[in-house]
């Protein structure tokens, strides 16, 4: 997969299939272990990219937006690691992070960790992760652009 790009996608199914694509690039390459954070606002895709993402790695039970118990965990088949499915819409500072052991998640070598409104971790988000960014365009398409961050 072509880092830095944009695509525009015109159907939830078009967004999912794009969030499969990512999760493809990660299982193929030698960086399966991935910490990827999804901004957006709400409605604009993300739990549905997260969906499709999480299929490459075995996971057929269906997603739901972890919004009211924030973390989600899902065992990743024939691996010792897990998918996270983080959403932090519902809190309201960093000082509530701690107490949710998102050091003990993103410090997890064996899993892949997926953060909807992850610019609320503000000073604890990491450099090295995948910056997924979704847009609502006027015609119900959504824009969304991936990017590498070191």
């Amino acid at each position: 997969m072509d880092f830095n790009q944009q695509f525009t996608t015109a159907s939830p199914q078009e967004t999912a299939r794009l969030g499969e694509e990512l999760g493809n690039y990660l299982v193929k390459s030698v960086e399966s272990r991935a910490l990827v954070c999804l901004y957006g606002e709400l409605g604009s895709g993300k739990t549905t990219f997260v969906q499709g993402f999480a299929k490459t790695f075995g996971i057929t039970s269906r997603l739901l937006s972890p919004s009211f118990i924030i973390v989600r965990r899902y065992p990743i088949p024939q691996s010792p690691g897990f998918l996270y499915h983080i959403d932090l819409y519902r809190v309201e500072s960093e000082n509530e992070l701690p107490g949710l052991g998102l050091s003990e998640i993103l410090a997890d070598l064996d899993s892949v960790v997926l953060v909807e409104w992850a610019e609320k971790m503000g000073n604890l988000l990491p450099n090295e992760r995948i910056d997924v960014r979704f847009i609502t365009l006027e015609n119900g398409s959504h824009q969304i652009s991936i990017q590498r961050m070191n």
